[in-house]
Parts: structure tokens; sequence; C-alpha cells
């Protein structure tokens, strides 16, 4: 007897937050062909849910077509999942206000969303003198501390394929706004483990930014500071990268304990 409809639908429901999981734990874009060695499925059932997952917005293909990768509804997902699960959101804020108060300035956690970076949790210091930027508000990649953190973790290739997307406007006279002003600027970043923000996106603010990284030792959000060059200089705010990455190792230990509990299943057929 077939399976009813009400099946069917729930059974490629499942399928497709399968696929959704394998290709948000690669490290690399993945085709229809390698997910299914996974869920074995008919070859016209997994290329027929991937593309469907790729019109809706959950994935998208890599820049030159050979393979997949989260798409930006998938990425927001993601973030709403982080910023609204109430345990881990007190245990985030926690952190960062002990930080904020250690450091005396502003503190934030944001994540790479299609070519910005998204606030997501931050703790404003008690100084007047300071620069609001709200949870959920969006800056650019290219002149931000968390943003060019972001770019000089991806490959040659990736971030010459994201730069030439993204518009790279000036915000001061500081701004780096060429692939070829950023290259020595984002090496620097790599090799240090630290992005800097100097007045590149509000003259007289600086900003200092570390990774936060999963098991794989993928970064997947920034933890920064930063504060008016009328009270810290930028050789003063590298002195809290310390304190920073502690804070973020701490917060890497929560976001794993804390996504443990998503995991699902496994699949039996397997």
């Amino acid at each position: 007897m077939p399976d009813s409809p009400s099946k069917e639908k729930g059974s490629s429901i499942l399928r497709a937050l399968q696929i959704l999981e394998i290709v948000a734990n690669s490290t690399q874009p993945m085709t229809p062909t390698e997910i299914n060695r996974t869920l074995k499925l008919p070859k016209p059932s997994i290329h027929r849910l991937c593309s469907q997952l790729e019109e809706e917005g959950f994935l998208q293909p890599r820049l030159d077509g050979r393979g997949l990768l989260p798409g930006q509804k998938l990425n927001t997902l993601a973030i709403a999942i982080l910023s609204n699960n109430d345990f881990l959101r007190t245990q985030r804020h926690i952190i960062l206000q002990r930080l904020s108060d250690t450091l005396g300035e502003t503190c934030n956690i944001s994540i790479p969303n299609g070519g910005e970076m998204v606030y997501f949790d931050r703790v404003e210091t008690h100084w007047p003198l300071r620069v609001q930027l709200q949870i959920n508000d969006r800056v650019p990649l290219h002149c931000t501390a968390s943003g060019k953190l972001f770019l000089s973790e991806l490959s040659s290739i990736q971030r010459s394929r994201l730069l030439a997307k993204i518009p790279l406007n000036s915000y001061t006279p500081n701004t780096l706004t060429s692939a070829a002003a950023l290259k020595p600027e984002l090496s620097k970043i790599s090799k240090q483990g630290v992005g800097l923000d100097n007045e590149e996106f509000f003259q007289g603010m600086i900003a200092v930014s570390v990774p936060i990284r999963d098991k794989e030792g993928r970064m997947y959000a920034a933890l920064a500071m930063h504060a008016p060059t009328a009270r810290l200089s930028i050789e003063q705010a590298l002195q809290s990268v310390p304190d920073m990455r502690k804070a973020a190792a701490e917060l890497s230990a929560l976001m794993e304990d804390d996504m443990a509990d998503f995991q699902t299943e496994p699949n039996e057929n397997e």
C-alpha cells in the first residue's frame, strides 16, 4: 500500500533537514551527489530537494557553481536560534558583561551573514561617549574589525569573489576601498588572529576583534570591543586581546555544549 500524502510530506521535510545539517557541518561546498553519500536517496529525489532548498534561499551555489553552501535563510535561522535560546543568551551575556566590565568598554558578538556582519549581542560601556550599534544591526565587512577578521579567514579565491560582489564604500579617510588595499592588511590579520578597525568605519572610533571558533577550528562568530580614540588608542586596545581571547574560548565552549543538544539522531539506514 503506498504511503499517504502526509507521510510523504513528513519524509520530505526530514530529508530536507538532513540535507541542511550535512551542508552546515561541511567545511567545503557539497554537491548533491556528495550529500547523497550519507542519505542514499534516489538520484532524482536528492536533486529535487537540493533544488527546492536553493530556490527557497536555504542553500546557495558556490560562485563557480561547483557545490552548495548555506544560503541567506539558513544563516538567518542559525542566528535566530543562537539569539533566542534563553539559557544560551543568558550565559553568553554574562561572559560579555564580564569582559566589558574588565575592559571598561563596549563589547559585542557578531556573525557573518552574506556580505555583512550582524550584531546579535552586545554590552554597552557606562561611558557617555560611545557609538551605539543595536542588536541585529548590519555593518560592512571591509572596514570593521570583525568583518576584516572574517575576510582574513577565507581562502584567497573565496575572498576575491566576495570582495568583487560587495560594495567597498568609503566611510572615513582611513577606509580601505579596494581588494588590493585590503590584501596586506588581511594578511597581517590572518597571521596575528586579531582584527583591527583603525577609524575605518566611524571617524574617532577604533575596534579590536578575535574569533570565536567551533570544535573544528572554524570561525563562526567574532568577539569585539570598540572605543572612541578620545579615550583609547589602537595600541592600548590591543592590550585587551588576552582577556578577549579568554572570553572567546568560554563562548566557544558554551556554544559547543548548546549546539550538542540540537544534534539529530543518526539515520538508522546509514
